[in-house]
């Protein structure tokens, strides 16, 4: 049966991260060339959706784009239609501005919406299909912890991003004798500290999953040095805490979804190295540079198999879903199973044991 879609709305929420202008380009050109549907980029998000703020996608909006990192559209980790940020009587308060989204989308006669992003998106966009609009998850995040998926587009470039500086890191360990601990994103899931630090040969990965206990991180260190290893290499993730401890907070911003934001957990254990050791410790906090620049070929082909998916499953019928990969193949899930929730590092995953066997210390 033929589809009755004949307009599409797409849009990227969250954090940016390399490959979603593949997905961008892979909807719209999938959609313009093969099925002649109309394409309206949302921009910056659900944002854009409040604020009526929809523009047409032409095949020359999307040429070019492949390789280009972070979003063209634009994209808000903030906006949530659900608590929304309104300026009344001189103060702000949050208030459900979902009827102003659902007046847009009737406006445009969007009839299903591509959404790109991660947990917090796809909680959103959750909130949209019990509203009754049709909207297609694509799994995107460099923390790689949407659950459902193997795996999400983004994370493969923020590897590489940070295997490369524990490479650099490296030296610099060996040259002046040092623990060096390099601090990468990972909010609640340590897949990024953990397969970066186990490409770069770390000696200590801590992980939000598993509380460390310093006297044990400093018995490792004190032991390399021990056996003439004069420098140590920790990963640690931005949400690792202590043993009945807490995540080192950065700051607080009240009006995001997420108010707590972490940073500085490297910092303290810095500290708490060269108290107890003597020996001199450095962080490097990566940061924001883990999502930016130029997607490797992994998240390349990934984000645009996903966003083929994304299109032809819509053209097929599909109601609510999210694009996932299992194993090599791609595939789609109930979009509803997944808001909310997110995928951890399982204790037992394969490639802890891997790095265990090896000599890789976890903190435990």
């Amino acid at each position: 049966m033929p589809s009755s879609i004949k307009r599409i709305g797409i849009l990227t929420g969250g954090g940016d991260c390399p490959g979603l202008n593949a997905v961008i380009r892979a909807v719209t050109k999938t959609a313009l060339h093969r099925h002649g549907l109309e394409v309206m980029g949302i921009e910056d998000g659900f944002q854009g959706l409040v604020q009526n703020r929809l523009r047409q996608l032409h095949n020359e909006d999307v040429s070019n784009i492949l390789t280009l990192g972070g979003t063209i559209l634009g994209t808000n980790n903030k906006c949530d239609p659900r608590n929304y940020v309104v300026a009344r009587n001189g103060h702000t308060e949050k208030a459900d501005v979902t009827d102003r989204c659902m007046e847009h989308l009737a406006h445009h006669q969007i009839d299903a919406l591509v959404v790109i992003g991660g947990d917090g998106t796809m909680s959103v966009a959750s909130h949209f299909v019990r509203q009754g609009i049709n909207c297609i998850g694509v799994p995107k995040t460099i923390d790689n912890d949407l659950e459902g998926t193997d795996v999400t587009f983004g994370f493969a470039t923020a590897c590489m991003i940070a295997s490369e500086a524990l490479d650099r890191i490296h030296t610099t360990a060996a040259s002046h004798h040092r623990a060096m601990i390099v601090e990468v994103m990972g909010r609640n899931a340590g897949w990024l500290a953990l397969q970066s630090g186990v490409a770069s040969g770390a000696d200590i990965i801590l992980l939000p999953e598993i509380p460390y206990d310093i006297h044990k991180i400093c018995q490792a260190v004190t032991d390399r040095s021990r056996h003439g290893k004069r420098f140590s290499i920790i990963c640690v993730s931005e949400g690792a805490k202590p043993v009945g401890g807490k995540v080192v907070v950065d700051r607080v911003d009240p009006n995001s979804p997420d108010p707590i934001r972490l940073g500085g957990v490297g910092k303290v254990i810095a500290t708490q190295i060269e108290e107890l050791t003597g020996i001199e410790t450095r962080t490097t906090v990566l940061g924001h540079v883990q999502r930016g620049g130029t997607p490797v070929v992994e998240d390349r082909i990934l984000a645009t198999q996903f966003g083929h998916a994304a299109l032809d499953g819509l053209m097929r019928g599909l109601q609510s879903r999210l694009i996932v990969m299992k194993g090599r193949t791609v595939s789609d899930i109930d979009l509803l199973d997944v808001a909310d929730k997110q995928r951890l590092v399982k204790l037992d995953h394969p490639l802890m044991q891997v790095a265990r066997d090896l000599g890789t210390t976890f903190g435990d």
